[in-house]
């Protein structure tokens, strides 16, 4: 599958070069790594890992960054958008 398409993505530098570092020892890169998080996302048809309310597990790690207004406006996104889909097919 050809490469078509570039991705921007602002985060700490701190953070990338950690990231950039624990996949060059996994054998792999950054990048790579987005890659094979995004393939797997579509496959699962959402993250590709468990998420809860836990602060000892992934989400209560991840739920700090979480942007409550925008999952509220989210909510039934890809519902509303399967209907609208399927109502203009007909």
């Amino acid at each position: 599958m050809a490469k078509e398409a570039t991705l921007q993505v602002r985060m700490d530098a701190d953070l990338k070069e950690k990231a950039e570092a624990l996949y060059r020892e996994l054998g792999t890169s950054f990048a790579e790594a987005v890659r094979i998080f995004a393939k797997q996302s579509v496959l699962e048809n959402g993250m590709p890992f468990v998420i809860s309310a836990n602060h000892k597990n992934t989400y209560g790690r991840l739920s700090k960054y979480a942007d409550l207004v925008r999952r509220e406006q989210e909510e039934g996104a890809f519902e509303k958008a399967m209907v609208e889909k399927y109502e203009k097919a007909d």
